[in-house]
Order: C-alpha cells, then sequence, then structure tokens
C-alpha cells in the first residue's frame, strides 16, 4: 500500500491519540439529537451576544470549517437540515479542553455537540458549547470547500464526496425523491394500483432493445434483465387489476451518454377500458402538479422554474407522418417499401444496420428531420404501424397506430399507445417484425401472446423515463446528473476476455 499524504497521516496520529487515551472514536450512537434548524429557530428571540441556559440541545453532524480566535473558536457544523455556527470558548470548556479539542478536531469530522442556543455577537445562531463529541474522525480531509470536486468524471465515480462538496447536489437528489413521491401521490390518488414485476425473466421484451444476460446455477438457465415493465403489467390487466402502475429500475445493454443509461427509472402506467386520448389527459395532469411541486422546491431558482415551466398545458401537437413529409419533402411514405425507406435514411445520415426494420428507418427520418425542430414539450401523434407492434391500429387513419410520444428540446420522455389486445394481431405484428429486422431485438414472447388469448379489456399505456423527466424538470443537462451512482466507462484498461453479465 502506498504511504497515506501527510494531511492523512497527521489525522491518524490525532486517531491513535484518542484511543491511547482510552477513548473510542467511532461511537456507537449520539442520543437526543435534534436538528440544526430547531437550534436556529431557538436563536430567533435572542438579541446579538446573548444565549439561553434555560434548554439545552445536543447536535451532531460534520464540521466543515473551524477558525479559531485566541480563547474563541468557531466551526460550522452541517447536517440534514442545514448549517450551525459552534461557538467553542475556554470559559465555557475549560482551558485543557479548549486546547485538547482545538488539537484533536479537523474538517471533515463528524461530530456532537451540546449547549445553548446562542447568537454572537455579530449576530449568527449559533450552539454555545459546553461538549464535544468525536463520533467518526475524518482520515480522509474532504474536498476544498470552495471549488468542490472539479472533474466530471470524478464527481459521478465518487458521488459521495460530491455531496459532500455541494448543497446544490444535496438538494437536486432531495427534489428527486420529492418528486417521485408526487408521482405516486398523483396516480394513487387517480386510482392505481402501484405494483412490482420480475426484474428477472427468461425473455426480455416490450421493448426495441438489447438485454443484459446472466444465468441461473440453480435453474441452470440463461436469463435476462427486463428491458420494460410493459408485459407484465398488461399481463395483470388480463388477470383483472384494472389500473397499475410501476416505478422501477430497467435494464439495456446499449449506449452510455447524456440521455441514456444502461440502467435507468422507468414509470409505467396501464389503464383498462380508457384510450389513448384519455392517456393524454392523465399525463397532462401529472405533469401540471409536477411543474407546481418543481416550483415549491426550488423557488429561488429561475432556470428550473423556467424548465418547469414547459410542463404546463397546452402543449404542441404534431402528426408523425404529415409532419416529417412536410419537414423532409418526402411524399408517400407509407407507400414505400423497406428498400426504398433504407435508402432514403442512408442519404439522411442513418447507420443503422441494413437487416433494420422498416419501421426503425422511418424513426431515423423523423429523428433528423423533426426532432431538432422541437423548441417547447411537444405531442407526436399517429404513428405509422411498422414503428410500434404493440399498439392498436388507428380507427380512422389507414396504415396508423393510436400512439403518442412527448418529446421536450433534445430528447423523447415517454410513449403511449392504445393498446393492441387482439391476439392473433399480436402474433403477427411480433412475427412480422422479427422477419423484417432478421434479428430478435423485439422478441417474441409466447406467454403474453397467450395471456392475451384469455382477454385483455381495450387499455391505454404509458412509459417514461423517470431519469429523463427528472433532467427535463429541473433542466439538467446530463441523465448521469439525476442519477447518483451512474454507471460510467470504467477509467482502467479492459480486462481481456471478458464475463458474463
Amino acid at each position: 500500500m502506498d504511504d497515506p499524504p501527510p494531511l492523512e497521516r497527521e489525522r491518524r496520529a490525532k486517531l491513535e491519540r484518542r484511543r491511547a487515551a482510552g477513548e473510542e472514536p467511532y461511537p456507537w450512537s449520539f442520543p437526543g439529537r435534534a436538528l440544526s434548524g430547531e437550534v436556529r429557530r431557538a436563536c430567533q428571540a435572542l438579541s446579538a451576544g446573548q444565549d439561553e441556559r434555560s434548554r439545552a440541545w445536543r447536535v451532531a453532524g460534520r464540521l466543515t470549517t473551524i477558525r479559531e480566535h485566541g480563547k474563541t473558536a468557531f466551526a460550522d457544523l452541517e447536517d440534514a437540515d442545514g448549517s450551525l455556527q459552534l461557538l467553542l470558548r475556554s470559559d465555557l470548556l475549560g482551558e485543557d479542553a479548549y486546547r485538547a479539542r482545538l488539537a484533536e478536531l479537523d474538517p471533515g469530522d463528524i461530530v456532537g455537540a451540546e449547549g445553548w442556543a446562542a447568537v454572537s455577537k455579530r449576530g449568527e445562531p449559533s450552539l454555545a458549547v459546553s461538549g464535544v463529541t468525536l463520533l467518526a474522525k475524518a482520515i480522509a480531509p474532504p474536498p476544498e470547500k470552495f471549488h468542490g470536486l472539479q472533474d466530471p468524471e470524478q464527481r459521478l465515480r465518487r458521488r459521495y464526496l460530491d455531496l459532500l462538496a455541494s448543497p446544490e447536489r444535496r438538494r437536486l437528489f432531495r427534489a428527486r425523491a420529492a418528486l417521485m413521491s408526487e408521482i405516486r401521490r398523483f396516480l394513487d390518488g387517480e386510482g392505481f394500483l402501484e405494483v412490482e414485476t420480475s426484474t428477472l425473466l427468461p425473455v426480455a421484451s416490450g421493448a426495441a432493445a438489447a438485454p443484459f444476460v446472466t444465468h441461473s446455477n440453480y435453474l441452470d438457465a440463461d436469463l435476462q434483465l427486463r428491458i420494460s415493465l410493459e408485459l407484465p403489467l398488461k399481463r395483470l390487466l388480463v388477470g383483472g387489476l384494472e389500473r397499475v402502475y410501476e416505478l422501477g429500475k430497467t435494464f439495456r445493454n446499449e449506449d452510455l451518454d447524456s440521455t441514456h443509461s444502461p440502467e435507468f427509472t422507468e414509470l409505467e402506467v396501464y389503464w383498462a377500458y380508457a384510450d389513448y386520448h384519455d392517456m393524454r389527459g392523465l399525463v397532462e395532469r401529472l405533469f401540471a402538479r409536477l411543474a407546481d411541486r418543481t416550483d415549491a422546491l426550488f423557488p429561488d431558482v429561475a432556470e428550473v422554474r423556467a424548465a418547469a415551466g414547459r410542463f404546463r398545458p397546452p402543449f404542441a401537437t404534431v402528426d408523425f407522418v404529415e409532419e416529417l413529409e412536410r419537414r423532409s419533402g418526402i411524399p408517400d411514405l407509407l407507400g414505400k417499401d423497406r428498400d426504398a425507406l433504407r435508402r432514403l435514411a442512408r442519404a439522411a445520415g442513418s447507420t443503422v444496420p441494413e437487416n433494420s426494420s422498416t419501421g426503425t428507418f422511418l424513426d431515423k427520418l423523423f429523428e433528423k428531420y423533426v426532432e431538432p425542430t422541437f423548441d417547447r414539450l411537444t405531442f407526436v401523434v399517429d404513428h405509422p404501424e411498422a414503428t410500434t407492434p404493440l399498439a392498436k391500429r388507428h380507427r380512422s387513419k389507414p396504415g396508423r397506430v393510436e400512439r403518442f410520444e412527448i418529446f421536450v428540446p433534445g430528447f423523447e420522455l415517454g410513449n403511449a399507445y392504445t393498446e393492441l389486445n387482439d391476439p392473433e394481431e399480436q402474433e403477427r405484428r411480433f412475427r412480422a417484425q422479427l422477419g423484417d429486422r432478421g434479428d430478435d431485438r423485439y422478441a417474441y414472447d409466447d406467454d403474453f401472446v397467450r395471456a392475451l388469448r384469455h382477454g385483455l379489456p381495450p387499455t391505454t399505456g404509458v412509459g417514461f423515463g423517470v431519469d429523463r423527466l427528472l433532467m427535463a424538470l429541473t433542466g439538467t443537462p446530463s441523465i448521469k446528473e439525476v442519477i447518483l451512482f451512474p454507471l460510467i466507462r470504467s477509467s482502467a484498461p479492459p480486462r481481456e476476455g471478458g464475463t458474463r453479465s
């Protein structure tokens, strides 16, 4: 092991001195703790230079700074409720204890302190300390507070240090949790039941994506991590659960970039006896609710409020085929066969494989000519049938399905259908998709077709990438910034051979 840097050696020496004196530098608990905000509120009734000794307080958190001025020292303690100044005075602690504590403590240490609410002579809410307990010695120093972690890759690899150095980052992830709770409250209030379905599956289906594959030793069988929540949830509607949703992890063995992560959080919602018009109304109500909640979480951040403002109706709407023909100048898109669409996609710069499906070439043309034009939240409606094997055919537009996608400038947010519930047509579309592509990216799920034979009621469903939704609501530029521990490329050279996922 390499020699530790000088600062760590100094901190280890302090640790050993505590142990040699018979004190435990990592005690088991600190009972009776109050949050810093309670002490700050108690200080509101005091004037500068006053303290209130009728009640003793116990607080605990991480020291961020220590400043000594003769017989008084000022230390900032940070906890989940904010920051509180600690006043350490030799007349309260005793001269020997005062000197010993200052000699032992470092920024980054986790400490408990007890004392009285006080206001410093400069008017700062504080705790006048009568005792300090070391709760966890930080052997490694924290990131420099003013600059934080400057290397973006290190911020992602060592998120714990990023959070230590950045109150803004902690605020973002608290907001993420609050918005996830808001989604649940909204859907629960609309009569939907939250469920959990399997992550490990014999066949990962429901999307055009490559799965991660693993192996069960007990079953002696290969299994796949789910790429979508869709088909298990629709099976539940066959079973009589008429309104369901799931918020869960989904895995796709694909890209890593600013809007893609191989592991991401997905929301899918399914609603029996309703269609995609009903689902659009539900989505718009959810968006308005999330915009209000985001405003409440960031009342002082204009950029976030502007981003959240995009989620208030009315929204733009464009027809997939009409807009693509208008923007590209290509007529009669639905009348063209796969070879013609392949040539058009290639001419537009697409690099997808030659054996890609008709729907993939249409999607690539849309991605080229239409998606860059979106300057607000936009619903794209009524896609070609070839793009969507799980959606019901459009009731009035031949060659189309009842589907909408939701885009913000830069990326797609969600996707909704009136669901296909005819088992024979579903089987035909699955097989056509396999034959069209020449690969198995839309895996054939025979159990799902079997379930449809028992009767799926008229149904609509929607799926969102929750991480992208949170990006768009908060104006965050990269998906990695809204995932606590995102998967990123290894800094070490890849090992030869490799292992099964």
